[in-house]
């Protein structure tokens, strides 16, 4: 289970508290308006955002993991792929960090390259992708790293409706298999009712508790209903 309780971030004027739980294997949508606090949000619970309270995963207060330590992978919408490095090399930093790899590293490496719609690709270097091959290259590292926690922070929003659909529901379809918990920022309402079970609304300085994303939508808030203009 993760849980936020009292979380307060502060910084430079702005504001954001959190006080929720969300069970194992849960699939979150997180939204609300630009600048209120989403990518914030999932950056306190990467360790890169101070905050005051605690945050939790099965009990234990992540505060006395650095970073790279917590139980968790996070994929940014620029994707984060090293130029000069190619696409197995890429993937092999979400293993070894020095890539010092193994035979059976180098099969996993293959084996979710085919996982991810890559065959063939591993020698291909981030220039000679396709936006949609990059968004699934991150992915593939992140599932290498095989945290149970799995963020989002928009990685599919430069893609075409067609696509970003696509990758939506590999992340569920690898989310279902692996139990691993997500949690998506998005600014498309379709997307969270596309992917998550429940859904966060970050707005007026509070991240909310999640609510059903279909619920949600249905008898939106007013801070929702000003959000998408309905």
């Amino acid at each position: 289970m993760l849980r936020l309780e009292h979380v307060d971030i502060q910084q430079d004027g702005f504001h954001l508290t959190a006080d929720w739980q969300i069970a194992k294997g849960a699939k979150v949508a997180v939204i609300g308006p630009s600048g209120a606090g989403k990518s914030t949000l999932l950056m306190a619970l990467a360790g890169f955002v101070p905050h005051g309270g605690q945050i939790t995963w099965d009990g234990a207060d992540l505060a006395a993991l650095a970073p790279g330590d917590r139980p968790l992978s996070i994929l940014f919408q620029d994707q984060n792929l090293f130029p000069h490095l190619t696409l197995a090399q890429n993937l092999g930093l979400g293993i070894s960090p020095r890539l010092r790899l193994t035979e059976a590293d180098h099969a996993r490496i293959e084996a979710t390259l085919t996982r991810v719609g890559l065959l063939g690709m591993a020698q291909r270097k981030p220039a000679q992708l396709s936006g949609g091959q990059l968004g699934r290259a991150a992915l593939a590292r992140a599932l290498l790293r095989a945290r149970p926690l799995l963020l989002l922070d928009e990685p599919f929003a430069a893609l075409g409706p067609a696509l970003k659909a696509e990758m939506l529901d590999l992340v569920t379809e690898t989310a279902n298999e692996t139990g691993a918990t997500v949690l998506m920022v998005t600014h498309d309402p379709a997307d969270a009712q596309r992917f998550a079970d429940v859904t966060v609304l970050v707005a007026d300085a509070i991240a909310a508790p999640p609510m059903a994303t279909a619920t949600l939508f249905a008898n939106p808030p007013p801070s929702l209903r000003n959000y998408l203009g309905t």
